[in-house]
């Protein structure tokens, strides 16, 4: 009796925190506003976390440009040559690569995974086929494909906020770029030294996952994003407990919050604690919540309204 006290108020709690499990008896304690994982191999998720929700990715648009680029068959061993973009960015896009150079395409690729490199993620979509536009209109076509139904992508960087998906539609773009060991190896380099020519010059890039480092997590799909609307998020495929996981987090304080939430997503589904959340971290997600839920009452009370 008191077992099912126990599950009916958990299950409660979940409803009103968007939260999901396959078992309701915990949750993790997360740090993030949105979240899901799921088992490489398996339909499903382990656990959402407001996965329904739609909200700006930032630099995890970057997984589609790469599954894009890949799956075009171009040439990855042709120099590239970085022109200056035909359109204002949507936001900071300084980069210490000099305009007229040239890298192989597979190197792009690479920097734009490993080190979120936004003139790189623009070059390869501005030498694509269909140009810009028509890279931009084959991101969207690829996530329709995959049925990422509430995902809508405006430039291949990230770098604007109208590129928008859920926690999980990303586990689905996850499975698909898990498919393929270019977008594997490229997003979990950890270190790397771009030879350019035209001049000729070289330039160093870092992962900007640490948990790459750590052999512990066998991290086998990285990719991190930020911007002010998007706040700190991650998508990885690691080994949790022997198993590949996906996990998705979006929208979090800290720079190190998302690799926190990693943590702890490991922790629950080894011992089933939920774990604990600094209190700035939890405040943050708390108030971002808030204001989300208020803009969806907000346009559900229009969309209603227009209905009528």
């Amino acid at each position: 009796m008191r077992y099912s006290v126990f599950v009916t108020v958990v299950v409660f709690f979940l409803a009103v925190s968007g939260q999901s499990l396959a078992n309701p008896e915990r949750a993790p304690n997360l740090a993030s506003v949105q979240a899901a994982a799921a088992e490489v191999g398996k339909e499903g998720l382990l656990f959402g976390k407001h996965a329904d929700r739609p909200v700006p990715v930032a630099s995890i648009t970057k997984l589609m440009t790469a599954l894009v680029v890949v799956e075009s068959g171009q040439d990855m061993d042709e120099w590239l040559t970085f022109e200056e973009r035909h359109v204002e960015a949507a936001a900071n896009a300084w980069s210490r690569i000099r305009v007229g150079s040239q890298l192989r395409r597979r190197d792009v690729l690479r920097i734009a995974l490993m080190s979120s490199e936004n003139f790189a993620a623009y070059t390869l979509a501005r030498v694509y086929p269909g140009g810009f536009d028509g890279f931009v209109a084959a991101m969207n076509a690829k996530a329709k494909a995959l049925g990422m139904l509430q995902t809508r992508f405006v430039d291949p960087t990230g770098l604007s906020t109208d590129n928008v998906s859920t926690a999980a539609d990303l586990v689905i773009l996850a499975r698909a770029a898990l498919k393929h060991p270019e977008i594997r190896e490229a997003s979990t380099t950890g270190y790397y030294r771009a030879e350019f020519r035209k001049p000729r010059y070289s330039l160093s890039f870092g992962n900007t996952n640490a948990l790459v480092h750590r052999d512990s997590w066998g991290v086998s799909l990285s990719k991190t994003g930020y911007l002010t609307e998007a706040g700190r998020c991650l998508v990885m495929v690691s080994e949790m407990n022997g198993t590949p996981v996906i996990t998705v987090l979006l929208d979090s304080l800290g720079t190190r919050s998302p690799m926190g939430d990693a943590g702890r997503i490991k922790r629950w589904l080894a011992t089933g604690q939920p774990g604990s959340v600094a209190s700035a971290a939890k405040r943050y997600a708390q108030e971002k919540n808030a204001v989300l839920m208020a803009a969806e009452a907000k346009q559900s009370r229009a969309t209603t309204a227009s209905s009528q």
